[in-house]
């Protein structure tokens, strides 16, 4: 590419909570500008139970977000800065599938569906399909035909694609009626962008068909029409409305249309690349080789690795998010895996803490603004005092199952725990017990990797969480017995999404070259303590004992 010709791309980043735009310069690597976009209806609680594990996104937050985080990001680079845009790639939350009509509309965008929480992205962290995903485990493992869960760690999970479809059929005869097909937002946004509107048309994710839909070449894509049918009639001829073939992110999904392109102050006709979930493209914009654990570490955590196709070529690795082919990085095996509530756990314990400051502060005469800036500074204390905790010192444990189990093993049923409480326990002792056992929950992925013989060289961190919160950092060292790089960049998921935009815009050969031109390296590493060896070994076993001793309760409460 010509030196003296600026060459940028656009890697947008649809998170749980909004979506950001970063603007690189695909020569350097160099962050040139980014904006966040908050979810409006979603920040307002719309369309959400928690006390029912039910979480849904309005599609509208979605489209605004896009053109509000676009705009802004190139607004701060001059009048100019869009015309040497020259491709974009999105990365989304998942699995968080919707239901949209013949013409590829999501349901929720017709007048008759807009505030029907049933026609909306089902978020990832939603859990109202655990009985269906059971149903799902005990067909696949008895009904006579392949193991369609083979691929996805043997358990099928609440939080993917065709268990969430299910619940929502059965639970809404309109929206049943109504639902020609299903998308991911990873796949929507893109199909939007493109003007792509036929659902059968849109290219879809091999990273979201592997890991979630249970698609693999071996029994020829999704699986059949007998197995889906015999699951519930309901599932009738939707397989043969949804896709056969998959894409990977290097792969053009279309051409960015002149509506949007106006919409957005881009060149029309700028590549769009096929989309895939957050965390495999901020695994690559952290720099992911073979042999390496990346941990995206924010609200959860995914964990993703990549390995050969000779390593991995007769090998199944049980209880994790899947393996598939070029989920990752095109010509290698992708393996997932993740904590369903890592952040979470730290923001219940803080909202815990919180109550009596919303209960009583309006009395007392604290402002809203005077409240929520307690509420802000509740976790910045809280690790400080929980620093200076010895762990030696302290009796209580702590299951991280907050929001269920996402790896290894998934099990949505499960609860949290905290045991060892005794009249001397105050607050930084019980935050030091959820931090530690989120440390656990990573280790147990870890373990689970190494049992099924892959070799972990290095951990590289990224998220919300290694930039912000140095004690969950040295603790998860001191846990997993390893050091752990942080990646420099703060937007890694959307640089991660940027080099895939930079490789369907033709201007490297590979997303390898993309890594190498783009990456922003490591600011920090943090090292285990030695001396911490043999108490945390003998606290993740009193984990892993306490955890199976209780699991069963656990499920029933």
């Amino acid at each position: 590419m010509a030196v003296d010709t600026p060459k940028y791309v656009i890697g947008v980043d649809f998170g749980s909570d909004s979506v950001r735009a970063l603007v690189v310069d695909a020569r350097t690597g160099e962050e040139l500008a980014d904006d966040v976009a908050a979810y409006k209806r979603w920040g307002q609680g719309l369309y959400c139970d928690p006390a029912a594990n039910q979480f849904r996104q309005h599609p509208l937050d979605y489209l605004e977000g896009l053109e509000e985080c676009i705009t802004g990001a190139l607004a701060q680079l001059g009048p100019d800065a869009g015309a040497y845009v020259v491709g974009i790639g999105i990365d989304t939350t998942g699995s968080t599938p919707g239901p949209v009509d013949k013409n590829g509309t999501p349901l929720a965008l017709l007048d008759e569906f807009k505030d029907n929480p049933n026609a909306m992205f089902v978020l990832w962290k939603d859990h109202t399909a655990v009985a269906e995903a059971d149903e799902i485990n005990r067909l696949a493992k008895s009904w006579g035909g392949p193991d369609y869960t083979k691929y996805e760690g043997g358990i099928y999970s609440s939080e993917w694609f065709w268990a969430k479809i299910l619940h929502i059929l059965r639970e809404d005869p309109a929206v049943r009626a109504a639902a020609y097909s299903w998308v991911e937002i990873c796949d929507w946004l893109p199909a939007v962008l493109t003007g792509t509107e036929d659902p059968k048309a849109m290219k879809r994710s091999r990273c979201a068909a592997g890991h979630k839909a249970m698609w693999h070449e071996e029994w020829g894509g999704l699986p059949s029409e007998e197995f889906l049918v015999q699951l519930d009639p309901l599932l009738a001829g939707l397989r043969e409305r949804l896709y056969q073939e998959t894409y990977t992110s290097d792969q053009r999904a279309g051409d960015l249309t002149s509506e949007w392109a106006a919409k957005l102050g881009l060149p029309a006709g700028i590549p769009v690349a096929v989309g895939a979930f957050d965390a495999h493209m901020g695994a690559v914009g952290g720099g992911i080789t073979a042999n390496t654990l990346v941990k995206i570490m924010g609200t959860s955590t995914c964990d993703v690795m990549v390995g050969s196709y000779e390593e991995l070529a007769e090998k199944t690795v049980a209880g994790i998010c899947g393996q598939v082919d070029g989920s990752v990085i095109p010509g290698m095996i992708g393996l997932e895996a993740g904590q369903s509530s890592f952040g979470d756990v730290y923001a219940w314990f803080r909202n815990v803490l919180s109550w009596p400051i919303e209960a009583i502060g309006p009395e007392i005469g604290l402002t809203p603004e005077q409240q929520a800036s307690i509420r802000a500074k509740i976790l910045e204390r809280l690790t400080e005092a929980a620093a200076q905790v010895d762990p030696n010192e302290t009796t209580v444990l702590a299951l991280d199952w907050l929001n269920g189990r996402r790896t290894p093993d998934a099990d949505q049923k499960l609860k949290g725990a905290l045991i060892g409480l005794t009249l001397g326990t105050d607050a930084p002792r019980i935050f030091r017990a959820l931090v530690e056992a989120t440390a656990f929950g990573a280790r147990a992925i870890v373990e689970r990797f190494r049992d099924e013989g892959l070799q972990i060289d290095q951990v590289i961190a990224q998220g919300g969480i290694p930039g912000k919160n140095e004690f969950v950092m040295q603790v998860s060292a001191d846990v997993l017995g390893m050091p752990i790089k942080v990646v420099r960049s703060s937007q890694a998921t959307a640089l991660g999404a940027a080099m895939f935009a930079a490789v369907a815009a033709g201007l490297f050969p590979d997303i390898h070259g993309a890594q190498k031109a783009m990456s922003s390296g490591y600011a920090k590493e943090y090292q285990p303590r030695p001396e911490l060896k043999e108490h945390y070994d003998r606290l993740y076993r009193e984990y892993q004992t306490v955890g199976s001793l209780l699991a069963d309760a656990l499920r029933r409460l």
